[in-house]
């Protein structure tokens, strides 16, 4: 019997290209976006692509562009509920099997989203402050990894309510950051490899608790 392989849909968090939100409409259940992209022609019905970071299937294509549905907790969770006619959004196609991993691994299910509080500029370099919840706050070391709307970056530093990225010039001039604002709404996806490590803890920390319990009650007998 030949083995069967399931793969699931990931990315790196480099950029590929921008698209130009082209139409919005409304579905029953969700909307509709089409996205104007020089992509168009390597992509097909059905292939996954992150738009701001957001996984998504391509279920039309067209000689400009391609079509896909936001589902209302895809609207609820990111910043894709927000993109009108005109806006610019990150474009990434999942990272193949024997590529290099260039960032990090970036799933395309944003946790949560974030608000630009300040934008500062050092140079050609350009630092971002951007609001944290506390939800996500375990989630997040600094010089660790996260991807906002989609694009790979480290955590220059970290605050309780806050974190700094650090945009390289290539970054800004390559992404929509270059078209942020103080206050702009952004979508943010927490490394894999912490959710799981904070996952762990969260399960083996009351089996540890027991554990130092019956050792105390064992040294008092």
């Amino acid at each position: 019997l030949g083995q069967i392989c399931c793969w699931r849909p990931m990315f790196t968090g480099l950029i590929e290209a921008l698209g130009e939100v082209a139409a919005v409409s409304p579905i029953p259940a969700g909307s509709r976006i089409r996205v104007r992209t020089g992509l168009t022609a390597e992509l097909e019905l059905g292939d996954s692509i992150a738009v701001n970071g957001v996984c998504l299937t391509v279920i039309d294509s067209g000689k400009t562009g391609f079509d896909a549905e936001i589902s209302p907790e895809t609207a609820r969770v990111t910043n894709l509920g927000r993109l009108g006619t005109g806006d610019v959004v990150n474009l990434e196609r999942p990272m193949r099997a024997d590529a290099r991993v260039g960032g990090h691994f970036v799933l395309g299910h944003v946790d949560s989203t974030g608000r630009v509080e300040k934008i500062k500029q050092e140079a050609d370099f350009f630092r971002f402050s951007v609001s944290l919840t506390r939800k996500l706050a375990p989630y997040l070391v600094k010089k660790g990894s996260v991807a906002i709307d989609g694009i790979s970056l480290t955590v220059a530093d970290l605050f309780d309510t806050s974190f700094d990225v650090q945009i390289i010039p290539f970054t800004w001039s390559h992404t929509s950051l270059c078209r942020a604002k103080v206050g702009s709404v952004v979508n943010l996806e927490c490394d894999i490899i912490g959710k799981h490590v904070v996952r762990a803890f969260e399960i083996s920390a009351p089996n540890l608790e027991r554990m130092n319990l019956s050792d105390t009650e064992n040294r008092h007998d």
